[in-house]
C-alpha cells in the first residue's frame, strides 16, 4: 500500500482499539492513536527511498539500508507477522524504559504519520525534514509529558506492524509466509489480485479509511473530552 493509506489504516485501527487499549486518559489515548499511525509504516523501514527512510534524511536513510540487508530486503523479515511485531515490540519494550528514547520512539510515529498524511493535511512544512522533526519531536515532547508511563508503547508498536502487513496482505505482492521464508525466501501468500497504489486503493480505501478514523474517534473519544485533553496537554 502507498504510505498515507498504511497511516490511515492505523490511524483507524488505533481509534477502534481505544476501549482495550492499555491506557486511560484523553491525551494517553490520542497519543495511542498516533503511535499505532505511524508505527504502521515502520515495516518499510527495509526499502531504502521509501517514506520511513527519506523522513530524516540520513537519521532513517542509513538505518533503513542496514534493516533492508539484514532482514532478507523489501517485504520479507519486517513484514514476517510473526517475526516482526516480537521484534518491533520487543525494541520498543526496550525504549519504554528510558523517557527519551521513547520521546524517540513516539517522535517517529508522529513523523511518520505527518509525512504519510499530507494528503490531508494542508501545506507541504511536515514533508520538510527540518519541519518533520521541530513536529514530531514537539508532538512527541507534548503528548509524554502528559500522560502516564509509556508502557503501552510496546503493543502500539505491535499493532501498527501488524496493520502494516495486514494491508500488505492485500495486495498482489503479498506478505512472506510466517517463518517459511527464512528456508524458502520466495514464499508467500497474498490475498487478492488489487495493486498497490491501485483505484481501489486510492479511490475506495483511504476515504473509507478517513471516515472510519473520524467515526470511532468520535464513538470512542466524546468531542468534549478531546477538548479537555487539548486543554490540559497546554
Amino acid at each position: 500500500m502507498l504510505g498515507h493509506s498504511h497511516a490511515l489504516s492505523g490511524l483507524a485501527v488505533g481509534a477502534a482499539t481505544l476501549p482495550v487499549a492499555p491506557l486511560s486518559g484523553t491525551v494517553a489515548q490520542l497519543s495511542w492513536v498516533a503511535a499505532v499511525g505511524g508505527m504502521a509504516m515502520l515495516p518499510d523501514l527495509d526499502q531504502r527511498g521509501s517514506t520511513i527512510s527519506r523522513m530524516w534524511g540520513p537519521l532513517t536513510e542509513v538505518p533503513s539500508g542496514i534493516v533492508g540487508k539484514l532482514t532478507g530486503g523489501h517485504r520479507h523479515g519486517t513484514h514476517d507477522a510473526v517475526l516482526a511485531p516480537l521484534a518491533f515490540g520487543g525494541l520498543a519494550l526496550a525504549a519504554a524504559q528510558v523517557f527519551w528514547a521513547s520521546m524517540l520512539l513516539l517522535a517517529l510515529a508522529i513523523g511518520l504519520a505527518l509525512r504519510a498524511l499530507h494528503v490531508v493535511v494542508p501545506g507541504r512544512f511536515e514533508e520538510t525534514v527540518v519541519g518533520n522533526l521541530v513536529l514530531s519531536w514537539g508532538g512527541a515532547w507534548l503528548l509524554l509529558a502528559h500522560s502516564p508511563s509509556p508502557m503501552w508503547l510496546p503493543w502500539a508498536v505491535a499493532l501498527g506492524v501488524l496493520v502494516h502487513i495486514a494491508g500488505d496482505f492485500l495486495t498482489c505482492g503479498g506478505v512472506p509466509v510466517p517463518l517459511v521464508w527464512l528456508v524458502r525466501p520466495r514464499a508467500k501468500v497474498a490475498f487478492s489480485p488489487m495493486e498497490t497504489g491501485g483505484f481501489t486503493e486510492k479511490v475506495l480505501l483511504v476515504p473509507a479509511f478517513v471516515v472510519a478514523t473520524v467515526v470511532l474517534l468520535w464513538l470512542n473519544m466524546p468531542a468534549a473530552a478531546v477538548l479537555e485533553g487539548f486543554t490540559a496537554a497546554g
